[in-house]
């Protein structure tokens, strides 16, 4: 086999999809028909890219085809690389709100709305889980500053981020002890909740079910040191990550997303050589995990981040 044919068999296959929502935040799903590779699971409608098609372009085609519908604007939500035992893809997810039309099956497959809170990852492909994940995370995500000895400051900035919009929160607090950790934990948890957001705790995996905190966040360090998932799959696991290395260690343990950096210099990391934008972006293209960027970085920082196929930013002192 030459070369070039060898690196043509080797060649992922690029697919598309649409996570179509509707005015009442449900998403579409579609039902793989017999015969087909993974029959009979639900998946995101889409298809493959045709030779001298955009992504979006094959999105817009694949939809009308498939569901009848014309897709309007779209945003980006997350690339997946994925290994099957018999092949490789290269799946392309985008959020779609507005169409016109109303979906139905055009090609003889079952259709259903899911409410996205209730799509359920045993009923769909692997490679389609961290869809699920990246439609359920939002954009921003507030790691705190370590507490000082004013909790009542401490909770009242809190409440001013929740305020402005935060909704996914990590409480940083290696330094206190486990009575008065569990303590600010519990009154952190209340005002987050109140809010509609979640609330993950930074290293203590013991404590997630005690506290019934909705997950937790582990260091690059505690990472190497796992051997399975430290939480149930109803909590959130994320990690932090710094190299391809660190983020394949996530995926294998099936975290459910990864904060990447530092993407720009920051006080936090003196002497550490930032990643910049172009190398955070080559990593999140060999990541099948939501990544937030982290490192020097604020909520303006958003677009630049979603470019490079985050699924959004991650800070301390700029988000607090």
């Amino acid at each position: 086999m030459s070369t070039a044919a060898a690196e043509a068999a080797a060649a992922p296959i690029h697919v598309v999809a649409a996570a179509l929502i509707d005015a009442d935040g449900r998403v579409l799903l579609a039902q793989r028909p017999e015969g087909k590779h993974l029959a009979g699971y639900w998946e995101f409608p889409g298809g493959k890219v045709e030779s001298g098609e955009s992504a979006e372009q094959a999105l817009r085609r694949e939809i009308l085809e498939e569901i009848g519908v014309r897709v309007g604007a779209v945003e980006s939500l997350i690339r997946i690389p994925w290994n099957y035992a018999s092949k490789r893809i290269l799946l392309d997810v985008y959020r779609v709100d507005s169409f016109d039309g109303v979906p139905h099956s055009c090609e003889g497959q079952p259709l259903k709305w899911v409410p996205a809170a209730a799509l359920d990852p045993a009923e769909m492909p692997e490679a389609d889980h961290p869809v699920i994940h990246a439609l359920a995370l939002p954009r921003e995500y507030l790691i705190t500053p370590e507490p000082g000895a004013d909790t009542d400051e401490f909770l009242a900035r809190l409440d001013a981020a929740l305020a402005r919009g935060v909704r996914l929160v990590q409480l940083r607090a290696h330094r206190l002890d486990d009575a008065a950790l569990r303590s600010l934990a519990t009154a952190c948890l209340a005002r987050v909740r109140t809010a509609g957001g979640q609330l993950l705790i930074s290293r203590r995996f013991d404590l997630v079910e005690e506290l019934d905190l909705d997950g937790v966040h582990v260091s690059a360090a505690q990472l190497a040191e796992l051997g399975e998932r430290p939480v149930t799959a109803r909590r959130w696991f994320a990690a932090s990550c710094h190299t391809a290395a660190e983020l394949h260690m996530a995926h294998r343990l099936r975290a459910d997303f990864a904060v990447l950096g530092t993407v720009a210099a920051t006080a936090s990391h003196p002497g550490q050589p930032p990643l910049g934008w172009q190398a955070f972006g080559a990593l999140c293209e060999q990541s099948s995990l939501p990544v937030f960027a982290l490192g020097g970085l604020a909520p303006g920082d958003l677009g630049r981040a979603l470019q490079c196929g985050a699924q959004g930013v991650a800070g301390i002192s700029a988000f607090w």
